[in-house]
């Protein structure tokens, strides 16, 4: 559980759940007042939602506490929202960069989980799994190596079996969801026939391919859903083994690949792939071939691992 490891696992993490988050937030930025306002909101209001929330527990974050504590000082309810989204985007813009990665990993946590708690009724999968990756960067050794904290706070690099620690809880995370999303899935008729894919890609606002191209492909859609079962259920043991880890996760990535570009769910499939590289594909290299100077270098031991005087032998 205690392995030692480098930041660069972080470092990814990092940059990918905050691009993420940058991205939710300017892809809402014309509906968000819209969307959390109870004056100007549609039938799904954002009070409903905080209301089923406090059914479950009155300590899950929201906007309404944003705006009840604002409304003490005067403050009207558009302006609290406002703000929250503007705080909201430049805490994970703070993220981004690595400039305070602590208070910008908690405040970033916080916000976002208010906007989707009180929008519950309109939140999916990568609302979960955004959380998921900022919860994991929260509690994290910050800052890593690629953080501005690093270069402009002079932090200390922390404890490397620390950073093994916190990236072993997430593959172990990571193992579970997959698995037991396999189990789901196998358990219904629907994957076994290739329906449920069919009735995904037909669904609005997921239906981007014509009827006809799809009629043209449903001898695929079996083999695609057998594969998806049998590629989930298998990830907590092909992921784990060294001969077969990369097939898996490079399977695994082109799986979230086609789920964002055939149904449009972009931000689900950065947030997936990201959470996937991060876990088990952070100590990837791309060599560069080896120059004469390399192999001078490498003479005297009769090796070369793949790093010159300078480190510049990796991409």
């Amino acid at each position: 559980m205690f392995p030692p490891d480098s930041e660069t696992w972080l470092g990814i993490l990092r940059i990918g759940v905050a691009l993420a988050v940058i991205i939710y937030c300017l892809s809402l930025r014309a509906d968000w007042n819209e969307l959390f306002s109870l004056d100007r909101a549609g039938v799904i209001k954002r009070d409903l939602a905080e209301a089923m929330l406090s059914a479950q527990s009155h300590y899950i974050p929201r906007l309404g506490w944003l705006v009840d504590l604002a409304s003490r000082f005067g403050l009207p309810e558009q302006t609290v929202l406002t703000a929250a989204w503007w705080s909201l985007l430049c805490a994970a813009v703070l993220l981004l960069i690595g400039l305070l990665s602590r208070e910008a990993a908690i405040a970033t946590l916080i916000l976002h989980l208010c906007a989707v708690e009180s929008t519950s009724g309109l939140t999916y999968g990568v609302d979960n799994f955004t959380s998921i990756g900022l919860f994991y960067i929260t509690i994290a050794p910050l800052p890593d190596r690629w953080a501005a904290d690093r270069w402009l706070r002079s932090i200390r690099r922390k404890d490397s079996h620390l950073q093994g620690f916190h990236r072993r809880i997430l593959q172990l995370h990571l193992c579970l969801i997959y698995f037991f999303g396999g189990i789901t899935k196998c358990a219904g008729a629907g994957w076994w026939d290739g329906t449920s894919i069919w009735y995904a890609l037909i669904r609005p606002p997921f239906n981007l391919f014509p009827p006809e191209t799809l009629i043209a492909w449903k001898d695929l859609f079996p083999v695609l859903s057998i594969s998806v079962c049998l590629l989930e259920t298998g990830y907590p043991l092909f992921i784990w083994l060294r001969k077969t880890r990369t097939s898996w996760l490079v399977a695994v990535i082109t799986m979230h690949l086609a789920i964002g570009i055939a149904m449009g769910l972009y931000l689900f499939a950065l947030v997936m792939i990201t959470l996937n590289f991060a876990a088990f594909g952070a100590e990837f290299r791309f060599r560069l071939p080896r120059t004469n100077a390399a192999r001078e270098i490498a003479a005297p031991t009769g090796r070369f691992d793949g790093a010159s005087v300078d480190g510049t032998a990796y991409l």
